[in-house]
């Protein structure tokens, strides 16, 4: 059989599996993109087939990624062939034993309201260019969007003009993770952002609603920005305001959404509300289908401490008599 025939084989496959995992209700965006990426692979190697030799070089090209990364996508890959075998017995399958070993997710660096600060004056000085006329203000909004808002990044990328209801008060998630949408009211100071944004973004893009919000204009046509650019772009505003832990260790995309869940625990904190029932309304306004998923984000930070601290002197400190004996 020719390579091109083996490798329409290969294709065929990955598109029926995707197609029966999609009519059980299952998205399998992600998924779709590793196994793409795998064929790829096997398309520019000398192997005729997906075999042991050809998946240990695909392996070999992920070692620098993180080994959950690499776990994961060994699965994915694992699961499909498992559903290849059911019409091909003889088809490669790797082992069970074979998958990156799992390690402890790195710890979060909530991000302070005076780091945001600084990054935000950087980012409002940025230069346009003539791919991106709106550099410096669509940057800026997205920071703004993902410390106030906790958004994943992918939701925030997927954001179009008619995502904004109630003159940029209000934002439409749709179809994110779990397949849940949800609406995210924005504070007053977010919203004015966003409308200052907007009124920018329609002066230089087309006032279509399907317009991304975070675009930029390359060869005449517009384009939405990608996961890559916005994090790298995000990651030399960490860089230039110099915004690190005690470790030095410069913070991930993602802590934005772990800063503004503990952000809003001690804002509950402080204004004394009952935070065990508004615990509820932070699953809900992160998209998460219990509290348990919101737990992985709030952290025992110094900040909360002394603020749980202060909290319980003044409910109970009058209980509290003596000393040290």
């Amino acid at each position: 059989m020719s390579k091109s025939k083996n490798r329409s084989a290969l294709s065929r496959m990955i598109s029926l599996f995707l197609d029966h995992k999609r009519t059980l209700g299952h998205r399998y965006r992600h998924e779709a993109w590793v196994l793409q990426k795998l064929q790829r692979h096997v398309e520019q190697s000398d192997c005729r087939d997906l075999n042991a030799k050809c998946f240990e070089s695909w392996l070999a090209s992920l070692k620098d990624h993180h080994a959950n990364t690499r776990r994961k996508w060994y699965q994915i890959v694992r699961h499909f062939c498992v559903y290849r075998q059911r019409s091909e017995p003889g088809c490669f399958l790797p082992s069970v034993e074979g998958a990156a070993k799992r390690q402890p997710y790195v710890t979060p660096i909530i991000l302070e309201p005076g780091q945001i600060g600084r990054m935000l004056g950087i980012a409002s000085t940025l230069p346009k260019t003539s791919d991106s006329p709106l550099r410096a203000r669509a940057l800026r909004i997205a920071i703004v969007l993902l410390y106030t808002c906790g958004l994943r990044l992918g939701e925030l990328l997927r954001l179009t003009v008619s995502d904004i209801e109630e003159q940029g008060a209000l934002l439409r998630i749709r179809e994110s993770k779990f397949h849940k949408s949800r609406l995210v009211p924005l504070s007053s100071s977010a919203t004015r952002e966003l409308r200052a944004y907007l009124r920018k973004h329609r002066k230089v893009f087309p006032d279509d609603t399907s317009t991304p919000l975070l675009c930029n204009n390359r060869r005449g046509h517009v384009h939405p920005y990608s996961p890559v650019g916005l994090r790298c772009a995000i990651k030399r505003l960490f860089d230039a305001a110099d915004v690190q832990d005690e470790q030095g260790r410069r913070p991930r995309v993602h802590d934005f959404r772990h800063s503004f869940a503990s952000q809003a625990l001690l804002r509950w904190y402080r204004e004394g509300a009952d935070v065990q029932s508004c615990l509820p309304k932070l699953a809900l306004y992160m998209g998460h289908v219990s509290i348990e998923s919101s737990a992985h984000y709030l952290h025992w930070v110094p900040t909360l401490q002394r603020a749980t601290s202060h909290r319980f002197e003044q409910q109970f400190g009058h209980l509290v008599e003596g000393g040290a004996q």
